[in-house]
């Protein structure tokens, strides 16, 4: 998997941070990132667990030990908080949605403490 090209100046996503401050652009930018990826290589839409598993890799290729480091820094601490940046995302109209969809598909994927920093773990 290749390093996600993250490109701050494209978009500073000020009307979603107006409204929502909890994550910082790049936590946006990121996410947006891994959506292009996953879908790309599904050919299409993707699910929440399917995408959490993108972030997952991409986010350990690209900042490996400092994964946990990076995304806590970014306001991004669990999986429910990937799926309030893409509900966010789908509700400024950056990206679309499946009628199925919903922020409850992103409860409970996995600890992010246990999936960043576990594999750096003695």
């Amino acid at each position: 998997m290749n390093q996600p090209e993250i490109s701050y100046e494209t978009d500073n996503f000020a009307d979603i941070i107006a409204k929502d401050p909890r994550f910082d652009p790049r936590a946006y930018d990121f996410v947006m990132q891994t959506i292009a990826a996953a879908s790309d290589e599904a050919k299409g839409h993707v699910s929440g667990q399917e995408l959490l598993d993108y972030f997952r890799d991409m986010a350990l290729d690209a900042y490996g030990p400092l994964a946990y480091t990076v995304l806590s820094d970014w306001g991004l601490h669990s999986c429910e908080d990937v799926g309030a940046v893409v509900f966010n995302l789908y509700d400024s109209k950056r990206i679309s949605k499946m009628d199925g969809d919903s922020p409850a598909d992103f409860i409970g994927g996995y600890n992010f403490r246990e999936e960043f920093l576990g594999p750096y773990e003695p």
